[in-house]
């Protein structure tokens, strides 16, 4: 095990990192010390760094976030080094330099109330989430994926992955999975035998629909677009349905055609992935009386929308929110990862891009042209 140096630096090492120095203008390539591990901690070299729809927004001031901030909250990486007590992952297997981890993106900070009382860390109230609220100017600069080095502190979640894991597949779904973990592990579990209908055909709507095959639904119809994703989710075999609602004529036709791919009463359980807001009455039409309504999508503020309340009341809907996700839930989610691969093609899903290529990777992002795209460091 690594132990940390006097001078705090990593014998002279330097890294290059994205960073977002200012909203709505190009990012910039900065180049960072990087330190020695923290006590508690790591430094791992970055494989890859995910590209997550958050990012625009980041980028786009939608959320108050401090800045300067090296972007890059999903990572995949090889430890370089381990710091004084940092010698197990979080399930209690040796952590060694070379390991191939994955990292949570949040710390939660376990004394607010949510945290201590409510038995909620994905509530935290002083939640500190790597590429996004912490700025190159608090602490060590390199705290977001999306950058040759990234510095772990204590109390992140570490989950250090099988040799027979491709990183690729794992990073395919690194913020998704989680987050459908959580959904589905703690607000609205997947029922054998029930018909799911996820609206979103992104890396979120793909990670609900694969792990609702795998929790042993009859039947998951996937309901997004452009086609050609749907058509790629249908290669790697997510999804036993397709629908395109985004490149049709009239979405009242689409919506009956799914109603009627449920069997004409409608789902067990609605997902919604898609973090549009007009997909929220949508949603609670295809859902059936007496089913349930789980929102995942909505994570940034994207608006308002209208529906009617009645349809709550006369489908008797249970309409359920769910936010993020913890480090328990990245463990869960790498614990899944040998099934989902051996069933589902998740290589495929992932479109990776050099560092230097980060603007070009953020707009196909924005387009919808790549499912995933990942930044290799």
């Amino acid at each position: 095990m690594s132990k940390q140096s006097d001078s705090g630096k990593n014998g002279g090492l330097r890294a290059r990192a994205v960073v977002l120095e200012r909203f709505n203008e190009p990012l910039a390539i900065r180049e960072f010390d990087v330190p020695a591990a923290p006590e508690s901690g790591l430094v791992v070299a970055c494989r890859y760094g995910g590209v997550c729809g958050t990012d625009l927004h980041l980028r786009s001031g939608h959320l108050a976030v401090p800045v300067p901030l090296v972007l890059g909250h999903e990572g995949l990486g090889i430890v370089h080094e381990t710091g004084l007590g940092m010698e197990y992952d979080a399930t209690g297997a040796p952590l060694r330099a070379g390991d191939t981890v994955m990292w949570a993106s949040s710390i939660a900070c376990g004394t607010c109330v949510p945290c201590r009382q409510h038995r909620e860390p994905t509530l935290c109230e002083n939640r500190r989430t790597y590429g996004v609220n912490r700025s190159t100017r608090d602490g060590s600069a390199l705290s977001g994926a999306w950058a040759e080095y990234i510095v772990l502190q204590e109390g992140t979640t570490v989950v250090k992955l099988d040799d027979g894991v491709d990183p690729l597949a794992a990073m395919s779904l690194a913020c998704a999975g989680p987050t459908v973990v959580h959904a589905f592990y703690e607000r609205r579990p997947v029922r054998i035998g029930e018909v799911v209908v996820v609206q979103g055909s992104g890396p979120v709507g793909l990670a609900a629909a694969a792990m609702a095959q795998l929790a042993g639904a009859a039947k998951v119809i996937l309901v997004g677009g452009p086609a050609a994703r749907l058509e790629l989710a249908s290669a790697a075999g997510i999804g036993d349905e397709h629908i395109d609602i985004v490149g049709t004529g009239d979405p009242d036709e689409v919506l009956a055609a799914v109603r009627e791919a449920t069997g004409g009463a409608g789902a067990d359980l609605v997902v919604e992935c898609t973090g549009v807001p007009a997909a929220i009455a949508q949603g609670i039409s295809l859902a059936r009386r007496g089913g349930s309504y789980l929102v995942i999508g909505q994570y940034t503020d994207a608006g308002d929308t209208a529906f009617n309340p009645h349809q709550i009341v006369f489908r008797q809907l249970d309409v359920v929110g769910s936010w993020a996700f913890t480090g328990a839930h990245l463990v869960e989610y790498v614990k899944l990862l040998p099934a989902l691969s051996a069933r589902f093609d998740l290589g495929s899903l992932v479109t990776p891009y050099p560092l230097a290529d980060h603007a070009a990777a953020l707009a196909d992002v924005a387009t919808g042209s790549v499912m995933k795209a990942v930044l290799a460091g």
